[in-house]
């Protein structure tokens, strides 16, 4: 069947999946609730009709702040059905974001996912100018809960069918479909408009590649708000995938064990702290055991793509297997067949390690803006994955290498535009219709597309030399003292770094050495753990060139977040916000000589 608009999907669950019983999940108290394939459509159905029995018409805007679970899909595609526009946002975001992006986008209604998250935003809703009521995804006293949309269309269902009958025959690949709301480094977040079209011919290109279908599971936890974990929703659903969804983050490991995914994904952040976890397990062993388990990761870490390995290291891979790799498999629910990275640079030595204990990694690209894959490695053929790069570029899009190393792109993914703003619109696609991504890269032997920088955190030192600094800070992030760094220098006669240190790893260095403090204040401070970290520098420099090379570093002692606003929602840092903080810190080291 034609899938052309998001609801279309629903008609492709009733011809194909009739008979799916978990087509979504949540975890409630002790156990797993789950929705059939019946249960999603007509869900999404009547909150539909609801919606326009409330008064809604087509392009108005709903917005939605909540964590993952299945009612934000009955309430996604029921808005795609009566014609309302999506808005979701993140709930890690400030409340003076959150509300800026309300009044922004103009959204008549909120539902949110939580007593927590409603006592966040409540109290600033006063300053929203068109918002008319908010709804709530669980049953609170004395507040709207969205099953009251629900039912108000199923009791209006008469009364609205032929109205939302014809809002939907109405409805084209090209109208507005969300509105999603980047969060930026600097700045008022940008609302990205985004078409059925946009989105679905991401999904639909990308559900070819992924290998799963409908007798698979996947985990989900990366926000949902995010359009790279909402476009593999959809991809999921066009597939028949079932999704088990996460809202509570500690608890990831135990739902691994519980559902046993096929797949899921992921951002390089929280592939770093499973491997850091185990690599803290293997440090806890003792005599033959960890000898055992420290020559198995030296093994992964020597994984080689494309023929490159012997037979011989082959033989010794399959012993490292039964005794080790096998258990981290069973570690992650037995049945992982891949999992998907984005978001940011996955280091290389991480995929090897996954990669070398039979775990695939794979690793894309893209952004909000372009729907969002523009390229990803592809699983149905080892010829189209090449670590170290993000894969090809995916079917139907183009790509080409600017005169300054900038990534442009061309395709049926790329946004409508910016809400409200043509002169950024303009400012990124060029009257020829490419997308400048802002990101510095190259064709990999004229395949596989490799991010180097993104182009406005290119830096100039006092000689006139370029640093591009996210590439010295991926290599600086290979040590696993170093949880995160920030490369300065610009104007400066040297390049320098930030480095916020994994304080897990030096509490047990400290421990191992014996080395008293009180606080994480005075460890940073201590001159052995100073000189142990200016060790891993210095491996660093090895690999650069003499422009690039830091020449000093400062530790801190907060580990960088989305919440302490050193992150964005999506991990990446926010230089500006990090630079303000530390300012004394960096006054400091070129204060001196």
């Amino acid at each position: 069947m034609s899938v052309t608009r998001l609801f279309d999907i629903l008609e492709l669950f009733k011809s194909q999946y009739a008979d799916k019983t978990d087509v979504f999940a949540k975890h409630t108290e002790n156990e797993w609730i789950t929705y059939s394939a019946k249960e999603y459509v007509d869900l999404s159905r009547y909150f539909a009709l609801g919606l326009v029995a409330l008064g809604l018409e087509r392009g108005d805007k709903i917005a939605t702040i909540s964590q993952n679970r299945p009612e934000w899909n009955f309430v996604d595609m029921g808005m795609a059905l009566a014609g309302v526009v999506h808005i979701p946002i993140y709930p890690t975001l400030s409340v003076s974001d959150q509300v800026y992006i309300l009044n922004h986008s103009e959204a008549k209604y909120l539902v949110v996912s939580d007593r927590m998250l409603l006592q966040k935003v409540k109290p600033a809703l006063d300053k929203v100018q068109n918002l008319k009521d908010v709804y709530i995804m669980d049953e609170l006293e004395g507040e709207n809960y969205w099953m009251d949309v629900v039912e108000l269309g199923k009791e209006n269902e008469e009364k609205h069918k032929e109205k939302l009958e014809e809002i939907q025959a109405s409805v084209k690949e090209n109208d507005l479909l969300t509105l999603i709301y980047t969060s930026g480094t600097t700045g008022d977040p940008k609302g990205v408009m985004l078409s059925h079209k946009n989105i679905l011919s991401n999904a639909m290109t990308t559900a070819q590649i992924l290998p799963l279908d409908h007798n698979d599971r996947v985990l989900s936890f990366l926000p949902l708000c995010h359009v790279y974990e909402r476009m593999m929703i959809y991809n999921y659903q066009l597939n028949g995938v079932s999704v088990y969804y996460v809202e509570n983050l500690g608890r990831i490991g135990e739902f691994i064990k519980e559902v046993k995914p096929h797949a899921f994904n992921t951002v390089p952040r929280l592939i770093e702290k499973v491997y850091d976890s185990i690599v803290s397990k293997g440090k806890n062993l003792t005599g033959i055991k960890r000898m055992i388990f420290f020559w198995t990761l030296g093994l992964a870490h020597k994984f080689e793509l494309h023929g490159k390995r012997s037979w011989w290291y082959e033989y010794k891979r399959k012993i490292a297997d039964k005794l080790v790799y096998s258990k981290w498999r069973e570690g992650l629910g037995g049945n992982i067949k891949l999992m998907v990275s984005g978001g940011s640079a996955l280091q290389v030595r991480l995929a090897q390690v996954f990669w070398g204990a039979n775990i695939p990694v794979y690793e894309g690209y893209g952004l909000t803006e372009t729907s969002p894959v523009i390229s990803v490695n592809d699983p149905r053929e080892i010829t189209r994955v090449q670590l170290g790069t993000v894969g090809p570029v995916l079917e139907g899009t183009e790509v080409k290498i600017a005169a300054d190393g900038e990534i442009l792109c061309k395709g049926p993914g790329i946004m409508m535009g910016y809400f409200k703003d043509e002169a950024q619109t303009k400012e990124v696609i060029d009257e020829d219709g490419w997308f400048h991504t802002g990101d510095i890269g190259v064709l990999v032997d004229n395949l596989y597309l490799k991010i180097t920088d993104r182009k406005k955190e290119m830096f100039k030192t006092s000689s006139g030399k370029y640093i591009a600094p996210q590439v010295i800070e991926n290599i600086l992030k290979e040590s696993n003292l170093i949880e995160s760094a920030m490369v300065v220098g610009e104007n400066e006669k040297f390049a320098s770094a930030l480095i916020s240190p994994n304080l897990n790893y030096l509490h047990y260095y400290a421990s191992k050495h014996k080395l008293n403090f009180r606080d994480n204040v005075e460890l940073i401070r201590i001159p052995q753990v100073i000189k142990r970290v200016e060790e891993e520098v210095k491996k660093t420099n090895k690999k650069l060139g003499q422009t690039e090379q830091i020449k000093r570093f400062r530790l801190v002692c907060d580990e960088w977040s989305p919440a302490g606003g050193e992150l964005s929602p999506t991990l990446k840092l926010r230089r500006a916000v990090i630079y303000k903080k530390y300012d004394h810190i960096l006054k400091e080291i070129y204060a001196v000589g």
